[in-house]
């Protein structure tokens, strides 16, 4: 099996300590930012005025070191983390992540990434039904990214919805494309093939009326191998890069923009991603055999050492570039957006347009502002470099 770990739910959902970011134990943000304290009045902050400030994500079940990082807009409140499975050594964290605005419905959401496994070997599917789990995948036989999503995701996820109804699907080529070129070069040995696709959906929630779009892949590796029954195709294969995007009906497109913006800052932090390749590398090894619980995670971690290797650094390079490549092709088609170029993180950063100037600061705080006069030095204690436009 091939080991694989995302964070795009974290990818949703789930509370963790986000120290050194203004977020408390409970996920929400605080109040201060860009220079200006809680007990300033709403009156003294331009309405024109669009701030975010860098939200980090610890993995206190596990690693115990930051997870993730993206932007979050002030006053938008974080449920969720990362995750531990210990009954499937190739996909053992996960990410679950909820990013809404409590004075709206507006929602982005990551989900876990579903495992599955399939084969044509009858004897197993004798022993592991579909619907069982075979080695922590749940066996079913592959679909395409859009039978998933219709399938697998919503009755998984939003099971509890009145009156869902798909209103609208389509493949997502660019994406899938995206996939497959990334595993290519991180195993060229294997060959996986990706589909992508979206769905939108309407359904009551607590009696509000919701529009919500979905996003995800559909990744599958096939291999064949010799049995005294002759030979057998097993197929592992994982609903993977899944999210959405929610708001009250009819406000959907209006919300795209800042949920976008927080979605593609998403980053997955090297080290992390690092360190849960050796996890995997031992529990395949067999070492599962020997964890009694999600604690000694942390400890396997740590007799392998935290330097990242070279392999490690491509895989995270690969697995970035595929975010890079759907926020680009995100960019293209709905133009809801612009790129910046943070010299401080020395990175591209995609924000919302309409804007004439963005500005960055040295803890990675951005403001975003329609009055080409406004400069956040004034009155701030923070030194605000500007981001020019790309």
């Amino acid at each position: 099996m091939l080991p694989r770990f995302t964070l795009v739910g974290l990818l949703v959902a789930i509370a963790l300590v986000c120290p050194g970011y203004g977020i408390r134990r409970d996920g929400i943000a605080a109040a201060s930012t860009f220079g200006i304290t809680a007990s300033e009045t709403p009156v003294s902050r331009p309405a024109y005025v669009v701030r975010f400030r860098p939200y980090a994500c610890v993995d206190d079940q596990g690693l115990g070191i930051a997870a993730f990082h993206l932007l979050l807009p002030v006053g938008w409140q974080v449920r969720g983390g990362v995750e531990w499975r210990l009954d499937n050594p190739a996909f053992p964290a996960y990410g679950a992540l909820r990013v809404s605005n409590p004075e709206k419905l507006e929602e982005l959401e990551i989900f876990p990434n579903l495992p599955m496994f399939w084969t044509n070997n009858q004897m197993v599917l004798g022993m592991f039904p579909v619907g069982s789990k075979y080695f922590g995948n749940v066996v079913h036989p592959p679909l395409d990214a859009a039978a998933a999503l219709r399938q697998l995701v919503l009755p998984g996820f939003r099971g509890g919805a009145t009156g869902l109804t798909v209103v609208d699907a389509d493949p997502v080529p660019a994406l899938a494309r995206a996939v497959e070129e990334m595993q290519a070069r991180a195993q060229p040995e294997a060959r996986i093939r990706a589909d992508a696709a979206r769905v939108r959906v309407e359904y009551s929630w607590n009696g509000v009326a919701v529009e919500e779009e979905l996003y995800g892949v559909v990744q599958v590796f096939s291999f064949s191998m010799p049995t005294m029954q002759g030979m057998v195709t097993n197929q592992n294969w994982w609903v993977d890069y899944l999210f959405s995007f929610k708001a009250a009906k009819g406000r959907l497109d209006e919300a795209a923009k800042l949920l976008q913006t927080v979605a593609f800052s998403f980053r997955v932090e090297p080290q992390w991603f690092a360190g849960c390749g050796r996890v995997v590398e031992a529990l395949i090894k067999g070492q599962i055999q020997q964890i009694r619980h999600i604690g000694e995670i942390g400890r396997i971690y740590a007799q392998t050492g935290s330097e990242i290797r070279e392999a490690e650094l491509h895989r995270w390079e690969a697995d970035q570039a595929v975010r890079d490549r759907l926020a680009d092709d995100w960019s293209r088609q709905f133009r809801g957006y612009d790129r910046y170029w943070d010299p401080a993180g020395e990175r591209m950063v995609e924000l919302p347009s309409g804007y004439d100037n963005a500005w960055v600061n040295n803890l990675g705080e951005v403001v975003l502002a329609a009055d080409p006069s406004f400069n956040p030095n004034i009155g701030s204690n923070q030194t605000w470099t500007p981001m020019p436009k790309k």
